[in-house]
């Protein structure tokens, strides 16, 4: 990586879910290190509930982010690009660092279920802080 401030995109189809749990995971784990954004390309009307209810009873609230729309920009000026498994076709642009996780998507599942996609999520995340930021 370069001295600039490492950012992160995380995209899945409602960014409702998934990209938000692991956007709530970087900014907890890597504070104001890392910029982080999430987008979907069909944003639902809100965060899903059971999902904002699996990272409160990890200590992080996500209940003031809402789901965006994914754009070009906001592609173009994340250096790493990270996908949830939904096939979502992400601009790419010379220099960054796509990668797609496969992760079972917490839509329409009970807060038993979607503790070991948080839980998945994290460790994910965990590694990324560590690849970003190998000096903190």
């Amino acid at each position: 990586m370069t001295d600039k401030k490492p950012s992160v995109l995380f995209v899945c189809v409602h960014n409702a879910g998934r990209s938000q749990m692991a956007a709530g995971w970087l900014r907890h784990l890597a504070g104001d290190a890392v910029e982080v954004r999430s987008a979907g390309s069909a944003p639902a009307d809100q965060i899903n509930p059971v999902a904002v209810a699996a990272m409160a009873e990890a200590g992080i609230d996500i209940t003031d982010q809402t789901p965006k729309i994914l754009t070009y920009e906001d592609a173009e000026a994340s250096t790493v690009v990270i996908t949830m498994g939904c096939g979502d076709v992400c601009p790419y642009f010379p220099g960054q660092r796509h990668e797609d996780w496969r992760l079972d998507d917490p839509a329409g599942q009970g807060i038993d279920a979607v503790r070991p996609i948080r839980d998945e999520i994290r460790d994910r995340v965990r590694a990324l802080v560590g690849d970003l930021l190998p000096h903190a």
